[in-house]
């Protein structure tokens, strides 16, 4: 059945590489999502972050770690304590590349803390990794110094546009019966089935978001990039920096910009920014050049995905 769609909300906890700074916390993005939380990466410090943007820990919640390096895990630790001294009694849903459970084991007894909630870690690796309410969430390997995935949530197709006109000509009343076939189902009026079909246009795309982790320039991010309505993509080095970034299997901003292009993704944010940039103007710049729709992320940064038919 297709999805009616209710769009989503994007907040960027932590847009810092590596370390952070004053300005900067560690890698960690919160997407709200009917009354869902799925978090990208899990950087020190994300708890107080969550409060700080006032959302809390949601009773559903989903967390997708790209990979095992401290900068996008450590804060699971601090994440799990806080969770279970507030009272969590939810099932906690975790997702990363092999080793996850193992981290997670670690970070459990470290703690000391007898969890009141249950952690189911599923440890994942290309192709479909859950879904969720109206999503599915997808991955594919990328390119960086340890097994790192990137992430696709793609929303399940929305019904087709509602026909007011065609459905009072069919005789159907307004009110619960218009609901209902917005909702894919049939209804009968006078003996008669109205199918949606009916009263509704074509199916319409959900929104989709690609959320990178690091990596150095790949065809496999382009690949599951593809239409997205939202690229975040890291931007770890300035074009001046393309041999480090080589070396480190990190990406420049330029490099960003082209699997932006190349995918014909509506929209690029930058992010997992070096601490020697206090000022990302020059990244942004150099992207722009490539790709016109492009922003570097701050913390606290809020961007709404929404539907444009």
């Amino acid at each position: 059945m297709a999805s009616l769609g209710t769009g989503c909300e994007v907040t960027f906890l932590g847009t810092s590489a590596s370390v952070p700074t004053p300005e900067r916390g560690l890698p960690c993005i919160a997407v709200k999502r009917r009354g869902e939380l799925i978090l990208l990466d899990c950087g020190e410090g994300c708890q107080r972050q969550l409060m700080k943007a006032g959302m809390g820990f949601a009773k559903r919640m989903r967390i997708l770690i790209t990979h095992l390096h401290g900068d996008h895990v450590l804060g699971l630790a601090g994440l799990l304590q806080s969770m279970g001294l507030t009272g969590r009694e939810e099932p906690l849903l975790v997702y990363g590349p092999r080793g996850l459970a193992r981290a997670v084991e670690a970070f459990k007894e470290a703690v000391s803390f007898e969890l009141p909630y249950p952690i189911e870690v599923h440890e994942v690796g290309e192709g479909l990794v859950c879904r969720g309410d109206g999503y599915r969430v997808e991955a594919k390997l990328v390119e960086h110094s340890v097994p790192t995935l990137a992430y696709a949530l793609i929303e399940d197709e929305r019904a087709g546009k509602f026909n007011p006109k065609r459905a009072a000509e069919l005789g159907v009343p307004r009110g619960p019966l218009w609901k209902a076939l917005q909702m894919g189902m049939e209804v009968k009026v006078e003996g008669r089935v109205v199918k949606p079909s009916d009263v509704l246009g074509p199916p319409r795309k959900g929104l989709k978001l690609v959320y990178s982790g690091d990596t150095g320039f790949t065809w496999s991010l382009v690949e599951l990039s593809k239409e997205a309505d939202l690229l975040i993509h890291e931007a770890t080095f300035d074009d001046s920096l393309e041999h480090k970034a080589l070396e480190e299997k990190h990406s420049t901003a330029s490099q960003a910009a082209t699997v932006a292009k190349l995918a014909g993704v509506k929209r690029l944010v930058l992010t997992h920014i070096s601490p020697r940039y206090r000022d990302p103007t020059l990244l942004e710049q150099q992207a722009r050049k490539v790709f016109q729709s492009v922003e570097v992320a701050y913390d606290f940064l809020e961007l709404s995905l929404t539907y444009n038919d």
